[in-house]
């Protein structure tokens, strides 16, 4: 089927280069990479991909993985009597620091 059709997009200047540089790369124009994201889309019948929030940095990723080990008792959690001895003990620590 011929293609007639002409769909006009904008997108920052940067972002155009970037995407034709990383498809010429694999012997694929923008135009073809654009017509394979429809005809996936109409396959799927919505996103050809998972909409997700942003990756989390290094920083985060390891306070996750931390909080996990601690809920299954790879590392011992510390508890406190009250909240007065927590932030007695967090306020020595910053002391230290």
């Amino acid at each position: 089927m011929a293609k007639t059709a002409v769909i006009n997009v904008r997108t920052e200047p940067n972002i155009k280069h970037q995407a034709e540089a990383l498809y010429n790369s694999m012997g694929v124009s923008l135009s073809d990479a654009i017509n394979m994201f429809l005809y996936k889309s109409i396959d799927y019948r919505g996103l050809p991909f998972e909409l997700c929030r942003e990756i989390p940095n290094a920083e985060t990723i390891a306070a996750m993985k931390e909080a996990q080990d601690i809920a299954s008792g790879k590392i011992p959690s510390k508890s406190y009597s009250s909240f007065r001895e927590m932030l007695s003990e967090t306020l020595a620590e910053d002391a230290e620091e």
